[in-house]
C-alpha cells in the first residue's frame, strides 16, 4: 500500500466495517480536493458544506458529498474537463476510480459528478484484509459525490486553507458565517418531506456550541435564490429566529437522530434533541 495513504488512514478511527469504508471515502475526497488544487479549480472555485466543515474545522461526524461554488456566476464552466484530472490523482496512489459527470433530468444551475470505485478491492488495497473483504457483495461501489454551484448567490466571504497530505495543497473555503449561512438555508428551506435530515442540525448544534456568527447577507441572498416565502434582502436576525422557531415547531426528532445516527460515534450527543431544546439555543444565533 502506498505508503501516504498508510499514514493518512492511520489518523482515522476504523474498527468498524462501516468505519472502513468511510475512512476510504474520507481519503478519496481529500485527494479530490488535492487534484483540484493542482488543477486551478479553487482559482475559480470554493469549498463549502459538511465535508469543508469536517476537513477544516474538526466537525465530529461523517460527510459524505463535496459541495463547492463558484466565486462568480458562470453559465460556461464545465466540471467534466476535471474528471480525467481526478482519475489521474487517484491512480496515482493505487485507487482505481472512474469520474462521471451526472446528467440531470432538469436544467439546473448545479453540476453533478460522481467518482466510483470496487469496494471489496479498496478494502483489499487499504487494509489488506481479504475476509472482511469477501463479506462485502463483489458489486458494491464506494462513491463519492461532488457538486458545483454555477450561479452562487451573492456576499459569501472566503478564505485559503492549506493541508499537507496526502502532498501539500491550497484551497479557497468559504468563511465560517458563510458555511453557517449555508446550513441555516438548508434547516429552512430543506424540502424534507417524509425523511429529516438530522445531519443538518448536528451541524447546526455545532456551529452555535462554537460561538459563530451567521453572515446574515448571504443567507438572506440565498432564500431569496430559493424563493423562500418572506424572503427579503433585508431580513433581519430576529425574523430568522421566529422562522426557526416555526421550523422546530412541528419536527420528528426521532426521525432526525435515526438519519444522522449512521455519521457520528457519540449517540449521547443526540439525548438533549427535543423541540424545547432547538428553539432555546436558537436564542443563541448572532451575526456578524
Amino acid at each position: 500500500m502506498n505508503t501516504i495513504i498508510e499514514q493518512m488512514l492511520s489518523q482515522r478511527k476504523s474498527e468498524t466495517l462501516g468505519d472502513k469504508k468511510n475512512s476510504i471515502k474520507e481519503i478519496v475526497q481529500e485527494i479530490i480536493l488535492c487534484g483540484l488544487s493542482r488543477a486551478g479549480f479553487f482559482q475559480m472555485a470554493a469549498f463549502y458544506g459538511g465535508t469543508a466543515l469536517r476537513i477544516f474545522h474538526g466537525l465530529d461526524r461523517f460527510s459524505e458529498a463535496l459541495d463547492f461554488s463558484l466565486l462568480t456566476p458562470d453559465s460556461d464552466f464545465h466540471l467534466e474537463k476535471y474528471l480525467p484530472v481526478l482519475e489521474r490523482e487517484l491512480g496515482a496512489y493505487g485507487f482505481h476510480f472512474k469520474a462521471e459527470a451526472k446528467v440531470k433530468a432538469n436544467d439546473s444551475d448545479v453540476q453533478s459528478a460522481f467518482v466510483k470505485g470496487n469496494t471489496r478491492e479498496h478494502i483489499l488495497l487499504c487494509y489488506a484484509d481479504e475476509n472482511l473483504a469477501r463479506t462485502v457483495v463483489g458489486s458494491e461501489l464506494i462513491k463519492v459525490k461532488f457538486e458545483v454551484d454555477t450561479a452562487p448567490p451573492p456576499y459569501a466571504g472566503f478564505e485559503r486553507r492549506f493541508r499537507l497530505l496526502p502532498i501539500p495543497y491550497e484551497i479557497n473555503l468559504y468563511d465560517m458565517p458563510s458555511l453557517f449561512a449555508g446550513k441555516l438555508h438548508a434547516v429552512i428551506c430543506r424540502a424534507w418531506k417524509s425523511r429529516i435530515k438530522g445531519r443538518d442540525l448536528y451541524d447546526f448544534v455545532f456551529y452555535l456550541a462554537n460561538g459563530t456568527p451567521v453572515n446574515l447577507k448571504h443567507l438572506n441572498a440565498r432564500l431569496m435564490d430559493s424563493e423562500f416565502a418572506g424572503a427579503r434582502e433585508d431580513l433581519t436576525l430576529e425574523e430568522i429566529k421566529q422562522i426557526l422557531f416555526s421550523r422546530f415547531e412541528s419536527m420528528d426528532y426521532s426521525q432526525a437522530k435515526e438519519d444522522v445516527l449512521p455519521f457520528i460515534h457519540n449517540p449521547a450527543s443526540l439525548d438533549m434533541w427535543s423541540k424545547e431544546f432547538f428553539q432555546s439555543i436558537t436564542n443563541h444565533l448572532t451575526s456578524e
